[in-house]
C-alpha cells in the first residue's frame, strides 16, 4: 500500500514515521509513504504557492498551478488510479468504516494537505475526489488529519500489530458490534484504594466476557448514545443487552 503525501510541511511527519508501533509497517515498506512540497513545483525565485484571494478577505489561498505539477509528478509515479483525498470540514467524518475498507485497499491515496485559508476551489473541483473531514473543528493545516488517517488504516492492517486480535476489540469495531470498549486494568490489584473488579481476577472466562458487554454497553450509552442507537438500529443488541440498560436506568429512548 502506498500514501503520496502534498504538504508544504513534510518535516512534520518525520517523527511519526519513526515511533510507535506503526514504524514496523513504513519501515519495512509494507506501507510506503513518499513525502511532496508543492513549493518545488512552484514557479519563481521565491518558490510561492499561495497568494490573497480574490474577492477580498483575511488569509491567503494555495494557488492551483503548483498543486496541478505536483499531482501530475505523483500521478506520473503510480499509475493506480489512487484517489487525491483533501482534509476539508466539508469532507465525510472519518471513522472506523472507512478506515478498515482502506485497510483492505492495495491502492492506498494520494493525501492533500490544505494550509492558509484553503486551496484554489478550481484545483478541488477538478482534481479531488474524495473530501475527509476529521470532526467538527479546524486545524492549521491536513497534516494532523493525514497522520490520523495514516495510524487507523495501518494498524489494521495484517502483521503490523504484536498481537492480531488487538484491534478487534477496539472501540467502534464491528467485534463489538459497533460499540465503545470496556475499561481496562493492570498491575497492582490495588491503587489509591481503587481495586480491580473482582471478576477480572477470578478467571471465569463466560463471566469477564459478560462483564465486558456490559460495561461496553454502560459505556456507550452514557457517553455516545448515538452509536447505541445504531446498534440497536442494526438488530445487534440482544434481549440480554437490553435488560442490562434498563436495569442501569436507560430506556428504550436512552434518555
Amino acid at each position: 500500500m502506498r500514501f503520496d503525501i502534498i504538504t508544504l510541511f513534510p518535516e512534520l511527519f518525520a517523527p511519526f514515521l519513526q515511533a510507535g508501533v506503526t514504524r514496523r509497517a513504513y519501515s519495512s515498506g509494507q506501507v510506503a509513504v513518499q513525502l511532496h512540497n508543492p513549493r518545488d513545483f512552484a514557479d519563481g525565485n521565491y518558490r510561492r504557492v499561495d497568494d490573497r484571494p480574490f474577492g477580498g478577505g483575511p488569509g491567503m489561498v494555495m494557488m492551483a498551478p503548483p498543486l496541478e505539477r505536483t499531482l501530475q509528478y505523483i500521478r506520473a509515479l503510480r499509475d493506480d488510479g489512487a484517489p487525491l483525498v483533501f482534509f476539508s470540514p466539508q469532507g465525510h467524518v472519518w471513522n472506523h468504516a472507512l478506515a478498515q475498507a482502506w485497510a483492505v485497499d492495495a491502492r492506498g491515496a494520494i493525501l492533500l494537505c490544505g494550509r492558509y485559508e484553503g486551496v484554489d476551489q478550481r484545483f478541488i473541483d477538478a482534481y479531488v475526489d474524495v473530501q475527509v473531514s476529521v470532526g467538527d473543528f479546524v486545524l492549521s493545516g491536513g497534516e494532523i488529519p493525514a497522520m490520523a488517517v495514516l495510524d487507523s488504516v495501518t494498524r489494521l492492517m495484517p502483521g503490523v500489530l504484536s498481537d492480531e486480535a488487538s484491534h478487534i476489540q477496539d472501540s467502534f469495531n464491528p467485534a463489538l458490534d459497533g460499540l465503545l470498549d470496556c475499561p481496562h486494568y493492570t498491575r497492582p490489584e490495588e491503587w489509591n484504594g481503587r481495586a480491580v473488579p473482582e471478576v477480572l481476577l477470578s478467571g471465569h472466562h463466560e463471566h469477564i466476557a459478560r462483564w465486558r458487554r456490559e460495561q461496553s454497553l454502560l459505556a456507550t450509552a452514557a457517553q455516545r448514545p448515538d452509536l447505541l442507537h445504531n446498534s440497536r438500529a442494526q438488530g445487534l443488541l440482544s434481549a440480554q443487552d437490553e435488560c442490562v440498560l434498563r436495569e442501569a436506568g436507560y430506556n428504550g429512548g436512552l434518555n
